[in-house]
């Protein structure tokens, strides 16, 4: 660990203009932790294209090593709960945000943040999953919190070519439940009915403004859209329905009124991935392992090296990416 190794690294210069290259570093560039885990495979998630885009402001320290995922080997460990040669994964936790993260050999991490690999998932596996599935795992969990069940009816998800959007298909498929997939490629039809959906819509349908009630068609959703597109989702969702939101698209706002709340009693259900405690994740993870169609996760993934992450991540923002990117760190 001595040798430099490559990393992208994110920089602002003194008038706040940012530049992305892949540059060599060393261990001392990393920042603090108790945990130096080898990275075996990473992602290409929504957040880090727009961290490397700069279309968000994702980055708030520079330079900045981005890459919100991880999974990978433990290497050096002084944390009570892992030993080198453990295999964990890493989503979220301000990583490739204020603390060094994934597109790099190695990773230096909280192990507070860390889960151990469940039996049965690869390090490739485990980000063709991602933040974005494990999200998507956290909002069926909500959803079925709630109580909704597949005889309930429907479940709406946005953002369907989306990584949240793929995963989330899959597994509400093999969970048996009805799935209306929002898309606004329509060419993507029969990939998205490959994964689980039975009916696909024009995300049009959603995204313009609509009446404050409409015409109940859904007994629930997952929706990583937000906005107008999110303000519809609630608006159409039955009687005694409830909406999962984790993501913002189209944007943060929420042009909505009361009325779905007040006179359909329906809930809307937060989910946040980044600062999720340890037990969700653990569950969540464990729920993948058992409750998402592997193969059907392989179809909905493609693999890319590491001097790929910075186009791919443009391609991401640009809305030409489908599915999820898997990120193999060579060995």
């Amino acid at each position: 660990m001595q040798e430099p190794f490559k990393a992208i690294v994110i920089s602002r210069d003194e008038d706040k203009v940012q530049s992305v290259d892949i540059n060599e570093i060393g261990m001392d560039d990393l920042m603090d932790g108790d945990v130096v885990v080898e990275v075996e495979a990473t992602t290409v998630n929504y957040k880090d294209g727009l961290a490397i885009t700069g279309k968000a402001p994702v980055v708030r320290r520079w330079p900045m090593v981005p890459g919100v995922d991880c999974a990978g080997t433990v290497v050096e460990s002084t944390h009570d709960a892992f030993k080198a040669g453990d295999h964990v994964i890493l989503n979220g936790w301000g990583v490739g945000e204020t603390h060094t993260g994934a597109y790099a050999r190695y990773a230096r991490l909280s192990g507070d943040w860390l889960i151990k690999r469940p039996e049965g998932i690869s390090a490739h596996d485990a980000m063709a999953i991602g933040t974005a599935g494990y999200t998507s795992m956290l909002c069926v969990m909500a959803l079925q919190r709630y109580g909704l069940k597949p005889d309930d009816g429907p479940i709406v998800v946005t953002g369907a070519n989306g990584g949240v959007g793929s995963v989330a298909i899959s597994i509400l498929s093999k969970l048996g439940y009805e799935v209306i997939a929002s898309t606004g490629r329509p060419e993507e039809a029969d990939f998205l009915k490959s994964l689980g959906a039975n009916e696909i819509i024009d995300r049009n349908e959603l995204s313009e403004p609509g009446r404050p009630l409409g015409k109940e068609r859904w007994a629930g959703g997952i929706d990583s859209v937000g906005s107008t597109t999110l303000a519809n989702v609630l608006a159409m969702t039955r009687y005694g329905g409830g909406v999962a939101a984790c993501g913002l698209a189209q944007g943060m706002d929420l042009p909505a009124t009361v009325m779905p709340f007040i006179l359909r009693g329906v809930a809307l259900l937060g989910v946040d991935s980044v600062m999720a405690p340890k037990h969700l994740r653990e569950e969540a993870w464990g729920r993948l392992a058992s409750d998402l169609d592997f193969d059907k996760l392989h179809t909905l993934s493609k693999t890319i090296a590491f001097d790929d992450i910075i186009p791919t991540a443009k391609a991401l923002i640009d809305g030409k990416i489908r599915g999820r990117v898997v990120v193999d760190m060579g060995g």
